[in-house]
């Protein structure tokens, strides 16, 4: 539960904040300063509820244990805590400071790295058409960092040595992506890089060097090599820097994005988590790496709840529940956040495309019409308004249309994740799988924990018929998807498709179980949610073979999943298990009062029955194949009561008539012969079920 603190409290924390979205300004962070900004808005409006307010959360060593308590504030955190050099240094420098500033508002980067770092001259060469061997004779003169800079950045507070090179940083930046032309053109991709990050790298390696008291650390330049160590893919030493920098300041937002950008499991973030400071954004970013992260239990809603008492007005949290709904297809609940986020504040555009894909899954026309229109009024250029203009083209089945406004979106922002996934789905049902291969490869390299691309990959694939990539691509969808039937359900198909049966079995078992431990729409948890939360690397025997299932919850299980089973084992020449998977199809019908458990040949094979008590499926085309499969071995093994029954509700199904009429007449003329013979045909009909079902 969260404790109410004292007024003192409550004004420390709106210092920290106050200073937080002044440094993150200065230093040209904005989304940082508005993160931090609307944090401190966010604040309860009465006095009462003022008072609860506690700038020190406590984040306990273990994530899967949080709780709210009150131990002393985050002290490092302020913004103005100088040493008497940086505080004369900066002092020095404002009024160039401000023109560097100016300049950096208005793009010029160039401009605003050299008001600090004049001798680095740009060389127009670097960016040419020019061999490659002249491209290193010329590197060094273009570079940040180099002996000749080395006496200018000493003379320079950490405050301005940031500002001029994030300039030459966000100058990198500007380049590649002129340099990239199109999307997906032939300088996409990786061909097209930051030559900036080089020279950043070796300036900051050099102040670190010169300066090794961490002590005296503001933490921006830590930030700073942190990103760009990252972009370098050397992502263990990012990791420690930006950890660094959190320690040395806590407030910037955009150091724990970061972070949370490099964590790829659990298991990762509870590691990472012990070294993390405990205090309010440790606990904000341990509730938005799990979302990150698809973890969406009962216990993140938990500490959610807890922080949102804290801060009831904050959209940034309310949209960080709105997706956790959204991660769980539970979207009636996420439909609704995001609906009153829109209604509170309509100008936010932030998450607005995934608002925009809840309104899609749930075929929302109207309602996805006019929210593209409202987004289009509010800002046309903005990367969001542009995947929710291609959500509603797309929702029209127009999926030229929707491809302009995906490009349109990457054009303005290359690494908007969502937009490079959608756009591969488009290209998918244009048949075009060339770019829709390399529009979910662009997505895996964004963000390696997008199970949408993966799987999209997979499908892809699935569709070449190259089924080994596809397996593959499969299973890490369902490493990091594991608790969604869909993925596990893929993943025994292409098992399947390589004649790998028990693989396939093994899968196919694993969705049914998760199906039925995880309702859709309901946060994974129990003891088998927990197990399948650890994202675990999908193997070639696919994981979750040791032991007996668990026993399920009173739910109906999904038919064509059990028939998938049975299938497999009559290829694999096992047909009591597969007549035992086509009774418990069958029984679907009824729902698990009607359910009848397998006769598994050993306990790992075993799956429970539901437990009386749900609602059946009805009669389906899968429940109608499995009452026809169940028929004919009946009356294969000589079963003729049975096997009539079975027939005769075959035609009062409508489904399979003409089959099942064939089947009733064969059934009859079987009886007649039996009884003018004696009933001497039985080992005949033992035969010629074991031919049938092999």
């Amino acid at each position: 539960m969260a404790y109410p603190l004292s007024q003192a409290a409550k004004l420390e924390l709106q210092t920290q904040l106050q200073q937080a979205v002044v440094a993150c300004t200065e230093r040209c962070l904005y989304h940082s300063a508005k993160w931090a900004a609307e944090l401190l808005n966010s604040f309860p409006e009465s006095e009462q509820d003022g008072q609860k307010l506690d700038s020190g959360l406590y984040m306990s060593d273990n994530t899967s244990n949080i709780s709210l308590q009150s131990p002393p504030v985050n002290r490092n955190a302020s913004a103005s805590n100088l040493s008497p050099r940086e505080a004369h240094l900066e002092e020095r420098e404002r009024h160039r400071y401000l023109l560097a500033q100016s300049f950096f508002n208005c793009k010029e980067f160039h401009r605003c790295a050299a008001v600090f770092l004049p001798k680095v001259i740009p060389n127009p060469t670097a960016s040419s058409n020019t061999p490659s061997k002249a491209k290193k004779a010329t590197k060094g003169k273009s570079q940040v960092g180099t002996g000749k800079n080395t006496t200018e950045q000493d003379t320079l507070s950490q405050k301005s040595l940031f500002l001029a090179l994030y300039a030459k940083y966000m100058l990198g930046e500007k380049l590649r992506d002129e340099e990239s032309e199109m999307i997906l053109g032939p300088q996409d991709g990786g061909v097209a890089v930051n030559k900036e990050l080089v020279g950043i790298n070796q300036a900051l390696e050099d102040w670190f060097r010169r300066h090794p008291d961490s002590s005296e650390s503001q933490g921006w330049l830590e930030y700073l090599y942190g990103v760009v160590l990252a972009k370098g893919k050397n992502e263990a030493d990012a990791k420690k820097w930006l950890i660094r920098s959190i320690h040395s300041y806590s407030y910037n937002w955009g150091a724990w994005q970061e972070l949370a950008n490099l964590i790829e499991s659990a298991d990762e973030l509870t590691s990472i988590a012990e070294q993390l400071p405990k205090n309010l954004m440790t606990y904000i970013f341990h509730i938005y790496t799990c979302q990150e992260l698809y973890i969406a239990n009962d216990q993140i809603h938990q500490q959610l709840d807890q922080i949102q008492e804290y801060f009831p007005k904050n959209a940034f949290l309310k949209t960080q529940r709105a997706l956790l709904w959204y991660h769980v297809k539970d979207f009636v609940r996420a439909e609704t956040i995001f609906n009153s986020l829109l209604k509170t504040d309509p100008f936010r555009l932030d998450a607005l495309d995934h608002y925009s894909n809840i309104l899609f899954v749930m075929v929302r026309t109207p309602q996805l019409a006019s929210l593209a229109q409202h987004a289009s009024q509010t800002d046309r250029f903005r990367p969001e308004t542009c995947v929710v203009v291609g959500n509603y083209y797309s929702l029209k089945s127009e999926h030229e249309k929707a491809v302009i406004y995906f490009r349109r979106a990457l054009t303005l922002d290359r690494t908007f994740l969502s937009a490079w996934t959608l756009m591969g789905h488009e290209y998918t049902e244009m048949k075009n799988t060339h770019a829709a291969i390399e529009s979910y490869r662009r997505a895996v390299d964004a963000n390696r924990r997008d199970y949408r691309a993966w799987y999209g990959l997979g499908q892809t694939y699935e569709l070449l018929e190259m089924y080994a990539y596809a397996l593959w691509y499969y299973q890490r969808a369902a490493a990091l998807r594991s608790h969604d039937p869909k993925m596990w359900h893929a993943v025994g198909s292409c098992f399947a498709r390589v004649d790998r049966l028990p693989n396939a079995v093994r899968a196919y078992k694993r969705a049914l179980a998760v199906g039925a431990f995880h309702e859709p729409g309901a946060a994974p948890g129990g003891p088998f949610g927990s197990e399948l939360e650890t994202g675990e690397a999908v193997d070639e025997g696919v994981g979750g073979g040791g032991g007996a299932w668990p026993q399920a919850a009173a739910t109906v299980m999904d038919p064509d999943t059990l028939w998938q089973i049975a299938a497999l084992y009559e290829r694999m020449g096992e047909p009591e298990e597969a007549a035992a998977y086509m009774e418990l199809t069958l029984a679907q019908e009824e729902g698990p009062d009607g359910g009848a458990e397998p006769e598994a040949a050993d306990e790992e094979d075993a799956v429970a029955a539901p437990a009386p008590g749900g609602q059946g499926c009805g009669v389906t085309d899968t429940t109608s194949k499995a009452r026809m499969w169940l028929a004919r071995y009946e009356f294969a093994r000589g079963g003729f009561a049975r096997a009539m029954r079975l027939a005769t509700e075959l035609c009062q199904d409508g489904v399979e008539v003409e089959d099942a009429k064939a089947l009733v007449r064969d059934i009859r003329a079987r009886m007649e012969r039996d009884k003018e013979d004696g009933g001497g045909g039985g080992s005949v009909d033992r035969k010629f079920g074991r031919e049938m079902v092999a």
